[in-house]
């Protein structure tokens, strides 16, 4: 099996060889093995890039790091580490953990998650955290809270939730949990379906949605669902499995979503109000076992979207950052993604959304990489996912 999908991938590369799948797809890109690029038409970009990069180690010893936020006016960078620790970065010193984060439930791929900062934090100070919490049963999800930062960077002051979803339904898995604010202020937060695959096309219930909330947990009055009894009216698209990176392209103002397929089929995006993204009834992957998953129907099911972009080889995917930075010309249009399995950093060139090309950067870095950002000085910066992870700072080899 693995030498058939080793001449796919030399034919896909050096062949011309065209995308398939279980229907015409129109504007979806399907890549093959370690994600040899075809473009939005289904044809071969070019071969994968074996190109390196410039690596600088910022900061060492951070435990299982899973996000970062650049502070204005170089006040650092907030990183968070998944067993419940907030920790600030400035002039080369790593902050003990800040008080006034909450209590997580830090199982599996629980614990502290995202953070991002307020669109009006210069003034407010508010940063938020996306966190796993635990129930009365036991039993594990997603809440969403805020707090003040602390003038001293010391503490989260009068931190309150102003999200949790429901029901509460994780043993460990699949909490999903980026932070994306859109221009009119409101807040987007990815969920997982908690590894129970019905409920991602279950309306009443938060797993495997997309939700839109205002900055203060209340609901936008033009969500999709706000005026039907039988849907919770947070909801913004749903049929996710367990998207881990978010981002507002700032050339099209349009939020990217990507998600962890199970075995095979990672896929990007571009959720629109009130649809349908098929899983678990629409999916290029199988389960872990190599058996198909039972609910799937095909590679895309009439009334689901097709996805944007396709990995039929799974690299992990986990945070997105477009760059849109003067300091790197060769990198502008590009978006850049974390691959866990893979051990690599993903450079997507773009024209608008349109992904044209693909290049694999880190790759002789071995390191699961977590979250990627583009920081205020226009050096790309990633976490690696380990117990002893690492901030680096990412630049072009020449």
């Amino acid at each position: 099996m693995e030498m058939l999908l080793e001449r796919a991938r030399a034919a896909a590369c050096f062949g011309g060889l065209r995308a398939r799948a279980a229907r015409p797809l129109g504007g979806v890109a399907l890549a093959l093995g370690l994600a040899c690029p075809v473009s939005a038409a289904g044809n071969v970009a070019h071969a994968p890039s074996e190109a390196q990069a410039h690596i600088e180690v910022v900061v060492q010893g951070l435990e299982s790091p899973w996000s970062m936020a650049f502070l204005p006016g170089n006040e650092g960078v907030l990183i968070t580490e998944r067993p419940g620790r907030l920790r600030v970065w400035r002039d080369g010193q790593l902050s003990a953990p800040l008080k006034g984060v909450p209590a997580v439930y830090a199982r599996g791929q629980g614990g502290l998650l995202d953070v991002a900062l307020a669109p009006d934090f210069p003034s407010s100070r508010s940063v938020y955290l996306a966190y796993a919490e635990q129930g009365p049963n036991g039993a594990a999800g997603t809440a969403v809270g805020r707090g003040v930062l602390s003038e001293r960077l010391d503490a989260l002051d009068s931190f309150n939730v102003i999200f949790r979803q429901a029901p509460k339904l994780s043993s460990g898995q699949h909490f999903g949990a980026r932070l994306v604010f859109d221009r009119e202020g409101n807040l987007f937060i990815t969920l997982g379906e908690n590894n129970q695959r019905p409920t991602a096309q279950e309306l009443n219930k938060h797993q495997g949605k997309l939700v839109r909330l205002k900055a203060d947990g209340g609901i936008p009055e033009d969500n999709p669902f706000v005026n039907r009894q039988d849907a919770s009216p947070e909801i913004w698209s749903y049929g996710h499995r367990n998207p881990q990176g978010a981002a507002l392209n700032p050339w099209t103002e349009q939020l990217w979503v990507h998600e962890h397929g199970p075995k095979g089929g990672d896929e990007i995006n571009l959720p629109q109000a009130g649809r349908n993204y098929g899983w678990p009834l629409a999916t290029h992957g199988r389960n872990y076992s190599g058996f198909a998953i039972p609910e799937a129907q095909g590679e895309w099911v009439q009334g689901t979207e097709a996805p944007h972009y396709v990995w039929l080889k799974s690299p992990a995917i986990s945070g997105l950052a477009f760059y849109d930075h003067e300091r790197f010309p060769q990198w502008r249009q590009s978006a850049f993604v974390g691959a866990l399995k893979d051990r690599q950093l993903i450079r997507l060139t773009l024209e608008g959304d349109r992904i044209v090309a693909e290049e694999r950067l880190l790759t002789d870095l071995n390191a699961r990489l977590r979250d990627v950002r583009v920081g205020p000085d226009g050096f790309v910066y990633v976490l690696t996912d380990s117990n002893n992870g690492a901030l680096l700072r990412v630049s072009p080899a020449h």
